[in-house]
């Protein structure tokens, strides 16, 4: 058999590929011993089903178990399919923010992430966000995943990065340990390197954390040097209330697009804020469909929640560098329709947990 993928599996970021034709032939490429992954091949005769032949629609990959933890302890080496042969273009490993006990380790391989940079780059199009501009990126930088994309997308959009690391673990630890002022400490440490790039460098936007933002509007002087200066921020994390997006949108940050993205390691990058949503919208995040796609469970009985109501996201991802199905994420989210022709749910008002597989979660700089 051949090891070439089929032509579905290698469109171009802004053609959307039929669904069950790109679903059928991902299971293909990962099932089948010449393109597989040893990862998957290994675990393909105690799923219980056939998946070359049994995943026949989206719904169905619910019929895969949740192998993410086992990423914790995988070679990464096998999470790779065979198809990509001897020399694949990975361009990291990655891990999770292993705040809740032992990180998961993934691979990003080239092809992903150019048809990822190509399609984050659209949305950013759509909020306005511009472009041939410099970024400061307050972010985790290796073995975290964001920090390093984000630094590919600005130069994508032909920007500069400048970075300031962030360590979560850390500060979870700190945390934890009943540190708080050391926490704190660490967190004004950070807000300082941004202060100075800010002062000495042309930044068109900044990429922070919730956390991180509110400790920058708190200082009168930095608060009115990023609406000199930038034009659009951009937060990640999991939570902002909405009067605290009112209040930055309208008073303290007035001059600046602000537009967040709702990320996971184990998808491989992040869904985007719903273009055009209102200060009294819930913040409504959208896959990008269909190599990534949400649910919302409820997480005593594993059932799908009503729209309207709030569960556990669960995301899919399924693309021809990585199967990962079923994958149950920390966070609780609110489950509402997807956008025409999106394959699943989308999800809106992301909150944490408060324990994740037995550990308690700790948000910290996030």
């Amino acid at each position: 058999m051949s090891t070439a993928a089929d032509p579905v599996l290698d469109l171009p970021f802004d053609v959307q590929p039929d669904p069950e034709e790109y679903l059928s032939a991902a299971m293909r490429w990962h099932f089948s011993p010449e393109t597989g992954s040893p990862f998957w091949l290994e675990r393909a005769d105690s799923l219980g089903f056939d998946p070359l032949t049994d995943i026949r629609s989206w719904a169905d990959l619910a019929r895969f178990p949740n192998l993410a933890n086992e990423l914790r302890f995988a070679r990464v080496e096998d999470l790779i399919p065979r198809g990509y042969g001897e020399r694949p273009d990975v361009v990291g490993i990655y891990e999770s923010g292993g705040t809740t006990g032992a990180p998961k380790r993934i691979v990003l391989l080239r092809d992903w992430l150019n048809k990822l940079l190509g399609w984050s780059s659209a949305q950013l199009d759509g909020h306005g966000v511009p472009k041939d501009v410099n970024w400061l990126i307050v972010a985790p930088n290796g073995p975290h995943m964001v920090g390093d994309v984000i630094k590919q997308q600005t130069a994508y959009r032909g920007g500069l990065s400048f970075t300031v690391d962030l360590d979560p673990r850390w500060v979870k630890k700190l945390i934890g340990d009943g540190k708080a002022a050391e926490a704190g400490a660490y967190a004004e440490h950070i807000v300082d390197q941004v202060a100075f790039a800010l002062e000495t460098q042309d930044i068109g936007v900044l990429m922070c954390t919730p956390p991180v933002l509110e400790r920058i509007a708190r200082r009168d002087d930095l608060a009115k040097l990023v609406n000199e200066k930038v034009r659009a921020i951009n937060w990640v994390g999991t939570q902002m209330d909405p009067d605290t997006r009112h209040l930055y949108r309208t008073e303290v940050f007035p001059n600046a697009v602000l537009y967040s993205g709702y990320g996971s390691t184990m998808i491989l990058g992040n869904a985007s804020e719903r273009h055009g949503l209102t200060d009294d919208d819930p913040c409504i995040y959208d896959p990008y469909s269909p190599y990534m796609s949400f649910g919302a469970v409820d997480p005593k009985t594993g059932g799908t929640v009503e729209y309207g109501q709030r569960g556990q996201v669960v995301m899919h991802h399924v693309s021809k560098s990585l199967l990962m199905p079923n994958n149950l994420e920390r966070d609780y989210g609110t489950r509402l329709p997807g956008l025409p022709g999106q394959i699943g749910d989308s999800v809106a008002d992301i909150a944490p947990v408060q324990e994740f597989d037995n550990e308690t979660v700790i948000e910290g700089v996030y």
